[in-house]
């Protein structure tokens, strides 16, 4: 029975792999106002209905990982050990997700692509704002509702993640984009830890 269990949890996760790789496909080679669901569902082998049952809306094709964004910094801080405060945890979660190259970060040099159909979309710019701000909400709830703190954290989080998109999108080193942003990271973490 709980191989059965386990079964069909793997073919979920492989299903909506597989329609997630598919959209992502199609989005970066037409843009994202350019495919239709159908187009997706066509590519993953599967029906448009499945497609919508693993994906509400199309934006939530393009944005597959957004329950992890959301909860990111919140975890962080959820997570964070003994004696450690949550500017401490939330700087050593962007240091190690820096250091392994966490592919939300955009360290590729192909991510101007995906930066380029979310510029080309409304409805995408819409999405990333909301998705910005239920993590900044998410967070303060993690810090007992103190959101001015956790508009700080996650502002100096987004800005980190700007100049990583700023400077892959104009073609610069992965790795000489790394060690700036890590050297700018600890000057903000170290500043904020100051304040906060």
């Amino acid at each position: 029975m709980i191989v059965g269990v386990a079964l069909r949890a793997e073919k979920k996760a492989a299903t909506r792999t597989a329609i997630a790789d598919a959209a992502l496909g199609l989005f970066l080679a037409k843009g994202f106002d350019r495919v239709t669901v159908a187009e997706v569902a066509d590519a993953a082998r599967v029906s448009v209905n499945t497609a919508f049952n693993y994906f509400p809306t199309k934006e939530d094709l393009f944005f597959d990982r957004q329950d992890e964004v959301v909860q990111r910094l919140a975890g962080a801080v959820r997570a964070r050990r003994p004696g450690e405060s949550p500017v401490a945890a939330v700087r050593r979660l962007f240091l190690e997700e820096l250091d392994r190259g966490e592919p939300t970060l955009g360290l590729s040099p192909d991510v101007a692509v995906f930066w380029q159909v979310i510029d080309d979309s409304p409805a995408l710019q819409a999405r990333a704002r909301l998705l910005s701000q239920r993590a900044e909400e998410a967070l303060a709830e993690v810090l007992g509702g103190a959101t001015w703190r956790a508009a700080v954290l996650a502002a100096v989080d987004r800005a980190l993640h700007a100049v990583i998109r700023d400077r892959m999108r104009a073609g610069d080193d992965p790795a000489a984009v790394r060690a700036a942003v890590r050297d700018e990271a600890e000057t903000a973490y170290a500043a904020l830890d100051q304040v906060l």
